[in-house]
């Protein structure tokens, strides 16, 4: 039986597709779509972001996290 093999799917880029060029750390709404449930900032081969996107979105939710916007990683255990 020949073994198949299987092209990975590709992330759709949220920014790009919303039309966002810049990412503002008020928009907590978008961010946490950025955010796993723990808290904890996705990567970006979750999110498919470009290397550019990827560093404003996470400079957004830190400034968000110290203005009480978002929640900062949950302790493990």
């Amino acid at each position: 039986m020949p073994r198949i093999e299987r092209t990975p799917k590709r992330r759709v880029n949220l920014l790009r597709r919303q039309g966002i060029a810049e990412v503002d750390w008020t928009d907590a709404t978008l961010l946490r779509k950025f955010v796993s449930d723990r808290g904890k900032i996705r990567s970006r081969r979750v999110t498919g972001l470009t290397p550019r996107q990827q560093r404003q979105v996470a400079t957004a939710i830190k400034n968000a996290r110290e203005m009480a916007l978002l929640p900062y990683p949950s302790q493990g255990r």
